[in-house]
This record gives structure tokens, C-alpha cells and sequence, in this order.
């Protein structure tokens, strides 16, 4: 693989179409999709092991049920907390729906063009921040329809977010709509912070969190600004 969609995104910032992006959230999104028709869930998803192959432009995921260390301590989760859905935070429930809730933190940040949670110096605040319903702030410009799609990946109850199918022919009905009726979405400006220059990302481990309480959403003025 060439490289792995953190780094492209840090390597083409600011020049990515709204085209592209389209295409890669799709590329992702199919690729989950594989995953899920094996009855697999990936559990770990994050743009570290999303990965680029360029002779073939296209869009692979890596680490496929790997479930962190053997000696890891009972009671204890592995992953990126970033991207990690609130059940699993509260109580390690990995499910379909889990990574559904993980896409939608990459379906975030391949549109702002930036890591989740980029301000965030403790894991246990962050974690307490993600069951009580914070989400990265949908940056101005976002389209409606990716403002909604995105909020429904990452509500907090499981059962309200899509599956996998469902998700898949949402994001291809863009990607039909996008290069079919390309003058329609000329105007999508997103707005990209311009002052970020140097761009850290929170690498997968073992957490041990306690005393939290069962995941919410958030009222508003509760999400957590970027």
C-alpha cells in the first residue's frame, strides 16, 4: 500500500476536491461493506488502517479483527478512542453498528480534512465526553445531506444508526449524483481551518476506563468544537 488516508490527508491538504472526497468516504464505505457480508466485525477502524493503493486508485482496510495485545488487562478495550463508538467506551460492546459509528468519524474527517478530537490532551475526558454525546463540530459548509447522514452514524444508541447496505447505497446515491450532475455541487465550500499546521493523531491502545456513565446524546451546545 502507498499509504494510509491520515497521511494523505495531511499530504494533500487543502486541495482535495469535494470529488474525491466523495470518492473515498464511498471507497471506505465498500470496503466495510466486505467486511460485514463475512460476518466479521473490524472493531478498530480508524484512518491509520484505512489504506491508499494508487496504481489501482483505491481504498482498503487493514487489521480486520485484531483485537489489541494478548496480556491486556480484563475489562480493558483496545482501539483509538477517537473513533471509538460510546458502547464500546462503556462497555466494550462491539457490534455492526460499532463500526458504522466509526465511519462516521472518518466520513468527518476526510470532509474537514483534519484528525477527531484534535484538542485533546486526556483520554479520560475524552472518553467521558464521547458517552455524553460529544461529536466533532460538522464544520460550516457541510452539506445537509452529509450533516444528517453523519449524525445518524453516530448516534448513540446503536440501533438508530444504519447498517452497512443501507449506508452504502446513501453514499453511492452521492456518488452517482456527484459525477452525473457535477455543476450542482461547484458551490460545496466547506470550511477548512487554515490556522492548523501541524496535525497529531491519538494511536490505537489498551484503555481502562471507570465510573462512566451509559451513553447519551448531546444537548445541544454540548458538542465539543474542533
Amino acid at each position: 500500500m502507498d499509504t494510509d488516508l491520515r497521511r494523505y490527508l495531511q499530504k494533500n491538504r487543502n486541495q482535495i476536491t469535494w470529488k474525491t472526497k466523495i470518492q473515498i468516504i464511498f471507497e471506505i464505505v465498500k470496503a466495510l461493506s466486505r467486511v460485514h457480508e463475512e460476518n466479521s466485525v473490524h472493531k478498530n477502524l480508524h484512518s491509520g488502517n484505512v489504506l491508499y493503493l494508487k496504481n489501482k486508485n483505491d481504498w482498503y482496510i487493514s487489521d480486520v479483527e485484531f483485537y489489541g495485545p494478548a496480556n491486556k488487562p480484563l475489562n480493558s478495550v483496545y482501539g483509538n478512542l477517537s473513533y471509538m463508538a460510546p458502547e464500546v467506551i462503556y462497555k466494550s460492546e462491539y457490534s455492526f453498528k460499532s463500526d458504522i459509528y466509526s465511519v462516521a468519524i472518518l466520513m468527518w474527517e476526510v470532509l474537514s480534512e483534519q484528525p477527531p478530537f484534535l484538542n485533546n490532551n486526556n483520554d479520560q475526558d475524552l472518553a467521558l465526553n464521547i458517552v455524553n454525546g460529544t461529536r466533532p463540530k460538522i464544520l460550516p459548509g457541510t452539506p445537509e445531506i452529509f450533516k444528517k447522514l453523519m449524525e445518524e452514524c453516530w448516534d448513540a444508541n446503536p440501533e438508530k444508526r444504519p447498517d452497512i447496505q443501507t449506508l452504502w447505497n446513501k453514499i453511492e446515491d452521492i456518488n452517482k449524483s456527484i459525477h452525473e450532475n457535477n455543476d450542482n455541487w461547484k458551490d460545496v465550500n466547506i470550511d477548512i481551518n487554515p490556522n492548523i499546521t501541524e496535525l497529531t493523531y491519538n494511536n490505537s491502545k489498551v484503555y481502562t476506563f471507570k465510573d462512566l456513565p451509559k451513553p447519551k446524546n448531546a444537548t445541544k451546545g454540548d458538542v465539543l468544537l474542533n
